[in-house]
């Protein structure tokens, strides 16, 4: 049997206003659901994004921890948005300038390159595409 692909991501925030705004900014589109959990015990908006895939944000009533993100601790380390290509890649590093979001600008690897960003809650992004530059 095949391993199943992934279907969504979710990451936690602090400020649900503040941060579905901004993934608002950054998919260029409004959530497909934004309401609390039937148990109360988080409030989650979420998108659909590429094809088939869902990425959610998160804010729990009692969250464990008001630290911000930190992919040095055990946990997430960060969420990649596959790129088809170098220049979707460098598409999306207007995009993020145009939308004044800071990022490292684009990095090659041996295995690829990345654009890495963050949200409000530090929670680390990347857009990446596989394969050696042209």
């Amino acid at each position: 049997m095949a391993f199943p692909g992934i279907h969504h991501v979710a990451v936690t925030v602090t400020d649900m206003d503040r941060s579905r705004d901004w993934y608002r900014k950054l998919f260029g589109a409004d959530p497909v659901m934004d309401e609390k959990e039937d148990a109360g015990t988080f409030h989650h908006a979420v998108w659909l994004i590429g094809e088939g895939q869902v990425f959610g944000i998160h804010q729990h009533v009692k969250p464990s921890s008001k630290e911000p993100a930190d992919e040095l601790r055990p946990g997430l380390d960060h969420v990649g948005f596959a790129c088809k290509d170098r220049d979707e890649l460098k598409t999306w590093e207007k995009n993020l300038n145009d939308l004044g979001i800071k990022h490292g600008g684009i990095v090659e690897a041996s295995y690829g390159a990345g654009l890495s960003f963050r949200d409000p809650d530090n929670n680390p992004l990347e857009f990446f595409v596989l394969g050696h530059a042209p």
